[in-house]
């Protein structure tokens, strides 16, 4: 046997200093041949300095050898000496056989350092230089997809599919497909390459994107099936949790939709818009202290979530609540960009107090925001019409009796009011 082979043999057996003797002397006296495959197993196995050092000596040997420059590269890569790493991979000429392979790691580099434009730029220079080698292609393409540029993505696996690939990497090709395809709204493309993955290979976050399609699509029962066993196979995969309830929902099967929604905040409790959805269902089914329950729950999660506060906020006024919701918008209401729909709650709740002062000073911030809506409007007139603010009241009449000609009550208070005027 070799030194470099008994150095294998005892790595294999654990006997480290029996190794660290053996590299030393496989250094010493195997060929440069038996070296080079050393080092390329040592590599594989995870030994990174012992494989990085001899890879360093063979190159002090045959500094020619461009190949020994990318497998050093790339371990320095793995162990985060990006500028080391960039110093070898610049020594590689564009003469050199190795230099598409260079730039190969490049883009590799470059992506980790989420320099993506770069990384693009060096694949499409690898590209240019060997347009017919696929891994560069796939590399592209999986540059693509993972940066969300999925409509540059699908015409490469396309390409390759055509071209008999179908895994590269030990990546699935048909299911990097459909996955592009459902990302970038194409569903119909979508579940036609999903639904050629067999179940065994299928990874949860297939899975999931096949649920998903399903759902765009309409096809809730599918939806439904699929999402469920998602759940049996991974029920800690919380973003699964609001797509199968919305399925549940459109199936009109609230219950199940609640339950669904139940297991998804125990899943992932800082979730603040499962506990939007729970509480949107339980109001449905007129559980109304349950939606308030996790309404509450939800607004410590998030306090500054807006559309969960005009949720509560609405609630309390639905209750009848007016002094809570009056309280609760109060740290809101400071805020310049509030949402209008605190200034109408407040109005609201402040009339209700007969506090009418406050109510029309509510109403009026709201007014520029729901001057189209007659709901808005009624209510307002009424309290400016309360308040004596005959002007306003007959401003706002107006604009009302457009929106809603057939409400003849208010048509004949319009035509009072401006008798009275």
């Amino acid at each position: 046997m070799t030194y470099s082979e008994k150095a294998l043999e005892a790595l294999k057996k654990g006997d480290v200093n029996q190794f660290n003797d053996d590299i030393k002397n496989a250094k010493e006296n195997d060929s440069d041949d038996m070296l080079y495959s050393l080092a390329e197993e040592l590599y594989s196995l995870g030994f990174l300095n012992d494989s990085l050092d001899i890879y360093k000596g063979l190159l002090k040997k045959y500094p020619d050898e461009d190949e020994l420059r990318t497998s050093i590269a790339d371990i320095l890569i793995s162990e985060g000496k990006i500028d080391k790493a960039l110093n070898y991979l610049s020594e590689i000429k564009p003469d050199s056989p190795n230099y598409v392979n260079a730039l190969m790691v490049e883009a590799d580099l470059y992506q980790t350092q989420e320099m993506y434009s770069v990384s693009e730029h060096k694949l499409l220079e690898a590209e240019k230089i060997d347009p017919d080698e696929n891994v560069i292609k796939f590399a592209l393409a999986e540059l693509y997809f993972s940066t969300g540029q999925f409509d540059k993505a699908i015409p490469i696996y396309l390409g390759l599919i055509k071209q008999g690939e179908l895994n590269i990497s030990s990546v699935n090709l048909v299911e990097r497909l459909g996955v592009a395809y459902a990302n970038a709204g194409h569903f119909e493309q979508a579940i036609g390459y999903l639904e050629q993955i067999k179940p065994i290979d299928m990874t949860p976050d297939v899975k999931f994107e096949t649920g998903f399609t399903y759902l765009q699509l309409k096809d809730y029962a599918k939806a439904i099936e699929m999402l469920k066993q998602l759940r049996e196979d991974d029920p800690q995969y919380a973003s699964l949790y609001p797509y199968l309830g919305e399925a549940y929902i459109e199936m009109n099967e609230p219950e199940n939709a609640l339950k669904v929604y139940q297991e998804g905040m125990s899943v992932d409790q800082y979730n603040v818009n499962m506990y939007i959805r729970a509480a949107d269902v339980a109001a449905k089914l007129s559980e109304e202290d349950l939606a308030l329950k996790y309404l509450k729950e939800g607004h410590k999660v998030d306090p500054d979530n807006m559309e969960l506060i005009i949720k509560l906020s609405n609630l309390y006024v639905k209750q009848g609540e007016y002094q809570k919701n009056v309280d609760f918008l109060a740290q809101y209401v400071k805020n310049e960009e509030t949402d209008p729909q605190i200034y109408w709650n407040l109005a609201v709740s402040y009339a209700h107090l007969e506090k009418y002062d406050e109510a029309q000073k509510y109403y009026q911030r709201a007014l520029p925001y729901f001057d189209d809506n007659p709901d808005f409007l009624h209510e307002a007139i009424l309290l400016f019409r309360e308040n004596g603010q005959i002007k306003e009241t007959i401003k706002l009449l107006k604009r009302y009796v457009k929106l809603v000609p057939t409400d003849d009550e208010m048509a004949y208070m319009l035509e009072d009011l401006e008798d009275y005027e």
